[in-house]
């Protein structure tokens, strides 16, 4: 098949639905089918910030909400005419991405399978973007109705999206957990201390790396919160940020406030093909995920790529996480937002490095069986073929 993947957000950027994409992506490849993605990166810089980004910032300042919606519109209409543009090579099936993709892929008469990696409406609450309850908020969810109920067939990345789907447009979606992959995010602790050299990490410290966006839902100050029980346990930690967004501020108060400027490194943006480097380097990978404003984390890449690469991980009991992650078997699992908690599970790992191998190698072998990009790749595979009517 002829596949198009496409999104109106940028690709690639550091995120998961990027790196979700990529990894179809691969999968598909690997499968024999040929496949493009489409993006607003593909706009022109000129016309991205002329039509949708500025208008965006100066309407936002008179109605807050707004200036979002309008965005994401041009991002639609402009995703609209780079479809039509290349409809001459004939795809087969469209798979959006979210919500606005889809009606924009839905106007072009190609057929389109849509896949939900969130929340939209709630999510742009939980960043301050939309207030909630406003008409702007509202509206955005009467997008995700028109959108889930406008396309052929819809895949979740899991089972809680589902059952939002379902609840708010009437739609019964399809689930199938995010996945890696498996080549790329494998043990690689051999080059521990080179990749330490590389960059410019003591071989002797004890490293903490969160692999996440610096957002509400991600829970990124938590680990920052728990860290002074850490370094009284253990001096001679790190703890490593590889990420960017609207929560940086408060992490660097937590950090200016309690004096941790010798012991925690706030990366930014990190390219997908570093953060192997940092998992390989690591003894401890945290994902912290917490409920916010109704949102809650999906099948994290973060949590599988950790899970993939042989550095033992803790995480937080919500959401997806819990589905993947069995406690003191394959990872560690702690209460949202409890800073104890937390700080507790890091010093239990970093005493006990025999433990964290094993419970790595476990997670190692459960990534292998359940979460491989080729084996995803098939079942999104038959929804295409099914939606096409061929199956």
């Amino acid at each position: 098949m002829k596949i198009l993947i496409a999104t109106a957000y940028d690709y690639p950027h550091a995120g998961g639905l990027s790196t979700h994409v990529a990894t179809l992506k691969a999968g598909l490849e690997e499968r024999g089918h040929e496949v493009d993605v489409l993006s607003f990166t593909d706009v022109s810089p000129v016309v991205r910030k002329m039509y949708a980004q500025g208008p965006s910032f100066v309407i936002n300042k008179v109605k807050k909400g707004r200036g979002i919606l309008w965005s994401h519109y041009a991002r639609k209409n402009l995703l609209k005419a780079l479809i039509l543009k290349n409809k001459h090579k004939k795809y087969d099936v469209i798979n959006a991405q979210d919500p606005f993709t889809t009606l924009a892929a839905l106007e072009t008469g190609i057929p389109v399978v849509s896949t939900v990696h969130g929340y939209m409406a709630f999510e742009a609450v939980s960043k301050g973007s939309i207030d909630e309850g406003s008409a702007e908020a509202q509206e955005m969810q009467e997008i995700e109705i028109q959108a889930y109920q406008g396309t052929r067939k819809i895949i979740t990345v899991d089972q809680r999206l589902k059952d939002y789907v379902k609840e708010l447009s009437g739609v019964d979606g399809i689930a199938i957990r995010n996945f890696i992959d498996i080549h790329s995010f494998k043990p690689d602790k051999d080059k521990k201390d080179a990749l330490r050299d590389k960059y410019g990490v003591s071989r002797d410290e004890n490293i903490l790396f969160v692999p996440r966006r610096l957002t509400k839902k991600n829970g990124v100050i938590y680990p920052a919160l728990a860290l002074p029980a850490v370094l009284k346990e253990f001096p001679n930690t790190r703890l490593i940020y590889a990420g960017s967004g609207e929560a940086l501020s408060e992490i660097k108060k937590i950090v200016a406030e309690n004096g941790l400027e010798n012991n925690v490194d706030l990366l930014g943006a990190v390219a997908h093909d570093k953060v192997k480097d940092y998992y390989a380097l690591a003894d401890v990978a945290l994902v912290p995920s917490v409920h916010s404003a109704g949102v809650e984390e999906a099948t994290s890449i973060s949590a599988l790529e950790a899970m993939g690469s042989g550095s033992p991980l803790v995480a937080c009991a919500v959401g997806g996480l819990k589905e993947i992650i069995v406690d003191k078997e394959d990872g560690l699992l702690v209460e949202e937002k409890n800073v104890q908690e937390l700080s507790d599970a890091i010093i239990y790992l970093l005493a006990n490095p025999e433990k964290g191998e094993e419970f790595a190698a476990k997670a190692r072998k459960k990534i292998e069986d359940e979460y491989s990009h080729v084996a995803a790749a098939a079942k999104y595979e038959e929804i295409y073929l099914s939606a096409l009517g061929r199956k």
